[in-house]
């Protein structure tokens, strides 16, 4: 119980100063800014995200009742979970190439990189799922077959 105090006063301290800091570095304009952005991505996630993410987890679900798709699940979880995760570090790249006081900041092509890396996962996911699925029909065959134990 004492851990979990000192844990708490801990993190609140740590709060306290980072929100200390920041009306520091920020400007009056900037600090009215902030509950407008803090609110924009509330509403981003509460309207767009989540409504998503429970839309393609009810479709895997659903699709997951099939004979045999229980174990292709994971592999899909997987895959849409790394696509979504590069997504969102990307998005503020992608919106923000080459726009500024120095658009040499972000001179690379970052749509191109965003694209190729989600067609890496992608073909990495859909690999890792097609040998596991061979793995399985290839131990089904040696069932059936009766040779059971390798032997």
């Amino acid at each position: 119980m004492k851990t979990r105090a000192a844990l708490a006063a801990f993190g609140v301290g740590f709060g306290l100063w980072g929100v200390w800091l920041m009306f520091q570095a920020l400007e009056p304009q900037a600090l009215i800014r902030l509950p407008l952005w803090l609110g924009g991505a509330v509403i981003a996630d509460d309207l767009f995200l989540v409504p998503i993410t429970v839309a393609v987890g009810w479709l895997v679900t659903r699709w997951s009742i099939g004979p045999d798709h229980h174990r292709t699940v994971g592999a899909v979880r997987t895959i849409l979970l790394y696509v979504g995760v590069t997504t969102l570090i990307a998005i503020p790249l992608l919106l923000r190439q080459g726009k500024g006081a120095n658009p040499t900041i972000l001179p690379r092509n970052y749509l191109r990189d965003w694209l190729l890396l989600e067609a890496t996962i992608i073909t990495t996911g859909l690999a890792v799922f097609l040998i596991q699925r061979s793995r399985l029909m290839f131990r089904r065959s040696r069932a059936s077959s009766g040779d059971i134990g390798g032997r």
